[in-house]
């Protein structure tokens, strides 16, 4: 049974990865609905929350249906980051992480995010100075290294555990290969079997089948799956891969109802949390793998994602739904 410092996330958990303009409140309850264990919000600027930022501000929103839930923040200065750890602590998180692992040049730039594995000095003070400034836990989510030739990835997880950290969720890659190539996990093990670890040790990058978690948890030995990308416009991912563990079996994938209905729950939730226009811009991104797979689908896709009032993304789910309503989807 895994557990982030005495919250229970019980035996392999699957945690919604923070992802930009992805994991806000409305997402982040259709991934909970379909069995995520535990979700972070999307990542957060310390500095962007020390001036008061909308946008950094309304990331802080949380509901009480989404915990354990995680509000993720990053920053390399350490003034920033504490003053900022006393934002977030009022809007009520069950977890702190911090963000080690942002490849995106703009974070890196600043030292933050990935750009913090060149100075590990600094990513462990950091860390440390945060775990004594809060009682929530702390967890860290980052990646193997800068590069493939200053990997230290084992060095770097005890040292963080040994300052309090109270899990860690590792991305197969190191800065340098973004999102390119594969991810390996054979760095995150090692970390895991480190007789000296005994905090949760999360796998992340590249899963995308249940087999691939189930391959982390039994090839690998991890403490549970971060799930990113495979989950975007595919909430039922959670509970696919939730059921293949259970019985070694795929799950019938969801019907075009269900599809539409997420759909429709999901753009209304955005709408309702961050008003007409950003809600129908941000949930565009989700329906070409909320309608995966079907022929001919292109023109209802387009009018998706090209339209700008709510009324008329409405109208395109009726109109996919009077034609596509009773398509089969396979496995």
């Amino acid at each position: 049974m895994a557990k982030i410092g005495d919250i229970d996330v019980g035996e392999f958990p699957l945690l919604l990865a923070p992802m930009e303009d992805v994991s806000d409140p409305p997402f982040r309850a259709l991934c909970k609905e379909q069995g995520a264990d535990v979700v972070y919000t999307e990542f957060i600027s310390s500095e962007g929350l020390i001036r008061d930022a909308a946008k950094s501000v309304m990331k802080l929103d949380i509901y009480e249906k989404e915990r354990p839930v995680g509000i993720q923040i990053f920053g390399a200065n350490l003034e920033s980051m504490l003053e900022s750890v006393e934002i977030v602590e009022k809007s009520g998180p069950d977890i702190i992480d911090i963000n080690f692992g942002c490849p995106v040049k703009k974070v890196v730039s600043k030292g933050a995010g990935a750009g913090i594995l060149k100075d590990i000095d600094l990513m462990v003070s950091l860390t440390e100075a945060m775990v004594k400034h809060t009682n929530l836990p702390i967890t860290v989510k980052t990646r193997l290294g800068w590069d493939h030739d200053s990997i230290k990835i084992v060095e770097v997880a005890e040292r963080l555990q040994d300052v309090g950290c109270k899990a860690i969720s590792i991305h197969g890659r190191t800065r340098a290969q973004m999102y390119k190539g594969e991810a390996d996990w054979r760095p995150i093990a090692e970390v895991k079997n480190n007789p000296r670890m005994h905090i949760p040790v999360f796998g992340n990058g590249d899963v995308d089948t249940p087999e691939k978690a189930v391959k982390m948890r039994d090839e690998f030995g991890l403490d549970g799956a971060m799930i990113g990308r495979a989950s975007i416009g595919y909430p039922w991912f959670f509970r696919e891969v939730k059921h293949f563990i259970k019985t070694g079996e795929h799950l019938a994938p969801p019907t075009m109802q269900e599809r539409l209905n997420a759909a429709r729950r999901h753009l209304q939730m955005a709408i309702d949390w961050k008003g007409d226009r950003l809600g129908v811009f941000e949930t565009r991104r989700h329906y070409t793998n909320y309608f995966k797979g079907i022929p001919h689908f292109k023109e209802h896709r387009t009018r998706m994602v090209t339209s700008d009032e709510a009324v008329d993304v409405f109208k395109a789910f009726d109109l996919a739904e009077a034609e596509f309503g009773d398509f089969q989807f396979s496995r």
